[in-house]
């Protein structure tokens, strides 16, 4: 059973940055895809990023674009997500998400495979 847990949330003012980290466990860490993906106070859970298993291709939702990055480790079985210019939209719980690499993150999550537990992170204007 993979397990993921996040940490690194927090709260933070408009323009300033945060990095989240994902530890994941129980399964060899470079047979999945990872993602982040956020939910904020009613509204749907939406995707915010993905990576493949060696970290060769990344997806970015358009409203991060350039703005976050995420990155993984395959000898720390480890991602991440830094973001930077933090807008107070990008409040939100965060998860991570971890899909067995072969096929696309959908962007609702729906085929995903493991979730984290999620961290909040506050952005103030």
């Amino acid at each position: 059973q993979v397990q993921l847990v996040e940490s690194g949330g927090g709260w933070v003012q408009a323009g300033g940055s945060l990095r989240l980290s994902c530890a994941f466990s129980g399964r060899t860490f470079r047979n999945y895809a990872m993602a982040w993906f956020r939910q904020a106070p009613g509204k749907e859970r939406e995707r915010v990023t993905s990576i493949n298993w060696n970290g060769g291709s990344t997806t970015y939702a358009d409203f991060v674009q350039g703005r976050f990055t995420i990155s993984r480790d395959n000898a720390k079985n480890t991602v991440a997500l830094q973001m930077n210019s933090l807008k107070p939209e990008d409040t939100a719980v965060y998860y991570c998400a971890a899909r067995l690499s072969g096929t696309n993150f959908e962007s609702s999550g729906t085929n995903v495979d493991y979730w984290g537990q999620g961290t909040q992170v506050t952005v103030s204007s």
